[in-house]
């Protein structure tokens, strides 16, 4: 009995976006309008690649993006769930998939200390260059139509679960715990017996209910959550079982 618990990163286990969150270690801690007026739609990877450079070229060093980072807020009840997780860790697989980045997420994580209760975090690859900027690339390639180009989450956890199924580990339930639109995907993968947990008042629940209404709903079953304390009260009952 082995359970899967998917995790988004922003707005979902932190309270915010931590790529918009950096932007207090900009001058003014704002960026300028034609820099903030160059994202495309399904291109974020790249505009915040020229956001790394303007804070570079403002120097802003890793030490301060590192403090900056370290204080974003968890969602309200989060430090109890990824607690109680921690301490049931036989009964339960947990990764993150997320847009956010390597360095981002190791920095929050392992302030934390929260690192250990993770198997595996799938998210852009980022590292400091030789001249100290923080650079970013895209997590991988794939032809999915409904994500952005650089992450397709559907594509992360069906990998993820034949990797597992190769080395004999098949899970008696997928828990995905998410927010936001590009979490609409790898939740339409899910089977009738798994669950799927959107964050109340954000994009996916709103998506999942226009699919319902549309009467394309998706398989999983549905439970909406404001506090990770709902959530840890799901996985209470679920080892019950």
């Amino acid at each position: 009995m082995k359970f899967l618990l998917v995790f988004d990163f922003d707005h979902t286990i932190i309270d915010e976006n931590s790529d918009t969150w950096i932007v207090r270690c900009a001058p003014e801690r704002k960026l300028p309008n034609g820099l903030r007026n160059s994202y495309q739609p399904g291109h974020w990877t790249e505009y915040m690649g020229r956001v790394f450079v303007y804070l570079g070229d403002n120097g802003v060093k890793e030490d301060e993006m590192k403090r900056t980072m370290t204080t974003i807020p968890f969602t309200a009840g989060m430090i109890d769930l990824l607690g109680f997780i921690g301490e049931n860790k036989e009964l339960f697989d947990c990764i993150i998939v997320s847009d956010s980045n390597t360095v981002f997420i190791d920095w929050i994580l392992k302030a934390a200390d929260f690192h250990k209760v993770f198997d595996e975090v799938f998210t852009n690859p980022a590292a400091f260059s030789s001249t100290g900027y923080l650079t970013v690339q895209h997590f991988h390639a794939h032809d999915c139509a409904k994500c952005p180009k650089n992450l397709c989450k559907r594509k992360v956890l069906k990998e993820f679960l034949d990797k597992q199924l190769a080395r004999g580990v098949s899970y008696t339930q997928i828990v995905y715990i998410g927010d936001g639109g590009n979490d609409l995907c790898p939740v339409m993968f899910l089977k009738k017996n798994d669950i799927a947990m959107p964050r109340e008042g954000y994009t996916l629940e709103k998506k999942i209910s226009q699919l319902a209404q549309s009467l394309s709903p998706v398989q999983c079953s549905v439970l909406v959550w404001s506090s990770a304390i709902d959530i840890m009260s799901y996985l209470k009952l679920l080892i019950k079982e």
